[in-house]
C-alpha cells in the first residue's frame, strides 16, 4: 500500500489511465473482429469500414495504448483481409 501522498495519487492517476486504456483497446480489437467477420462474407463492405479501423487504430497508436509498429501490422492484416 501507498504510504506518500504523492504515492496515493499515482496509484489514482494510472488506475484512471489504464482505464481509458483499456477502453480505448476493447473499441479497436471490436472494430477489427466486425472486419475479419465481415470480410468473410461481403469484401465491399468491409472496405467500407475499412478507414473506421484504420481510425480506431491510429487513435490508439497515437495515444500509447499500442506501439508504432503493432498498429502498422494490423493495419497492413487488415487491408489484406480486405483485398
Amino acid at each position: 500500500m501507498p504510504i506518500t501522498k504523492s504515492a496515493k495519487k499515482a496509484i489514482r492517476v494510472s488506475s484512471r489511465k489504464k482505464a481509458f486504456n483499456d477502453g480505448r483497446k476493447k473499441i479497436m480489437k471490436e472494430i477489427m473482429k466486425r472486419m475479419e467477420k465481415i470480410a468473410k462474407m461481403d469484401k465491399a463492405e468491409a472496405l467500407k469500414l475499412l478507414s473506421g479501423a484504420f481510425q480506431a487504430i491510429d487513435k490508439s497508436a497515437q495515444k500509447g495504448v499500442i506501439k508504432k509498429n503493432n498498429a502498422a501490422r494490423k493495419k497492413a492484416r487488415l487491408s489484406r483481409l480486405v483485398k
